[in-house]
């Protein structure tokens, strides 16, 4: 397939190299220049914007880090990637966004009779690497099945959640269940460490129940370890509990995600934004 890929972050080049290994004759493009290196290295086409990207291409997706950076590459200026679209491809938005932009979004396309979905992912760094990410997908069915293929060559597994809006939907809720995990997972292991048990000791407890996810298995050894190293960083997961709370309608319809929100907003406010979500354990460090 010839395929436009926009956004090479973290989680953006990673998807992109798999592109690449399934022999897709792929087209990028980022903001910074640079990013894109690698990937040309291995056979990617730099394209010169968005609209260049997307020209040509059976699927054009994009990766990005919010609502903003989604409106500026797919609908702002001359430039942009709706402009390079042809009739029949498919335009994939796999970004964190929120429910109602993605739907702004999705209007855009329709009212140029294009296809669209709205596909963001699950899984951080490892699983795009390891292409076991999940796609929760919104949008016509006909347009899912025709997508699942390329899809499958990111991803794990794809699951069509129902109209455009509902992948967005998806993302945000499992993304808030994580975040609550995430800070009561900190705050535990301080108040256990304060009782005189090793912050080690009880993740390896926590850990071995049926209460612990498995990522909470692996977040509670990071805590324990004190080791940070950016894999879904603090300032994203602070943006998506963000937008789940405004979504939802306020802290009064989401009040123990919020709550969670505001323990990574404290991390970023101490300049550990670009640390992994696991740094919020280091708020608690005085309790022990």
């Amino acid at each position: 397939m010839k395929i436009g890929f926009i956004g090479l972050g973290a989680m953006g080049s990673r998807i992109a190299v798999n592109l690449l290994a399934a022999g897709h004759d792929l087209a990028v493009w980022n903001r910074t220049p640079m990013a894109a290196d690698d990937l040309v290295e291995k056979g990617a086409r730099f394209a010169a914007n968005p609209r260049d990207c997307a020209s040509g291409a059976e699927f054009v997706m994009s990766c990005v880090r919010d609502d903003q950076a989604s409106r500026s590459i797919w609908l702002e200026g001359e430039t942009a990637a709706i402009h390079g679209l042809s009739p029949n491809a498919i335009a994939i938005e796999s970004s964190t966004l929120t429910i109602d932009w993605t739907k702004q979004l999705g209007n855009a396309f329709a009212e140029k009779g294009l296809a669209f979905l709205d596909a963001p992912v699950l899984g951080s760094r490892p699983q795009a690497e390891g292409k076991t990410l999940i796609h929760v997908v919104g949008g016509d069915e006909a347009v899912f099945t025709r997508a699942q293929p390329v899809l499958a060559d990111m991803g794990g597994a794809q699951h069509l959640m129902g109209p455009v809006g509902t992948g967005a939907a998806m993302k945000l809720m499992v993304n808030a269940m994580m975040g609550v995990q995430v800070t009561a997972l900190a705050e535990l292991l301080a108040a256990t460490e304060k009782d005189g048990i090793s912050k080690a000791r009880a993740a390896d407890v926590f850990g071995s129940t049926i209460v612990c996810s498995p990522q909470m298995k692996i977040v509670s050894g990071l805590m324990a370890q004190g080791n940070h190293a950016p894999l879904f960083p603090v300032e994203l997961i602070e943006k998506d509990l963000g937008y789940a709370v405004k979504e939802a309608g306020g802290a009064q319809a989401l009040p123990v995600t919020s709550a969670a929100r505001d323990v990574f907003t404290s991390a970023v406010t101490v300049g550990d934004g670009d640390l992994n979500m696991s740094a919020v354990a280091k708020l608690y460090v005085s309790v022990s």
